[in-house]
């Protein structure tokens, strides 16, 4: 069954899935890796990587998404600054799930945490002092070390359980 691995990466974190992504499937089983593209719709199974925006997936992976037509399958995996957790991942995956019409299966999801531009925590270390600045800051330095090689295992388990 022949697969695309289609992602969008704007710090290179869900790039880095993607890459993980290429190395644990069968090479010559892959039809298209790369940005989002007309050419990976050709694909029966499809890999679509997303950073976060606003709470959902960026808007060249929800205008991909929107492509995919019935009978096609789709596993979604995607990065977020702030590592809010499980429960986090869940509604950004649940808002992302929107994009996907009916008749597309839905094969499974993986989310981590990814690090962000230096310009992010000048913005931060920029507001008024209170304790959500602080949690701000520490969420940032938290993610500088994602995706990490334990996220990178946990997406290949995530596919191949």
């Amino acid at each position: 069954m022949r697969y695309a691995i289609v992602y969008s990466s704007k710090t290179g974190n869900t790039r880095l899935l993607a890459e993980a992504l290429r190395e644990t499937l069968p090479r010559e089983d892959c039809l298209y890796f790369g940005p989002p593209c007309d050419q990976a719709l050709e694909a029966s199974v499809l890999y679509v990587g997303f950073w976060t925006d606003k709470g959902t997936c960026d808007q060249d992976a929800g205008d991909f998404l929107k492509k995919l037509v019935p009978g096609q399958q789709v596993f979604l995996f995607g990065t977020a600054g702030f590592g809010g957790g499980e429960a986090y991942f869940s509604k950004i995956l649940t808002n992302v799930r929107e994009n996907i019409g009916e008749g597309v299966t839905l094969t499974g999801t993986y989310m981590c945490q990814g690090k962000m531009p230096q310009a992010v925590r000048r913005r931060y270390e920029a507001m008024e002092d209170r304790p959500r600045r602080q949690a701000m800051l520490d969420n940032f330095d938290r993610a500088l070390h994602h995706p990490d090689q334990g996220d990178l295992d946990a997406l290949k388990q995530a596919v191949h359980p």
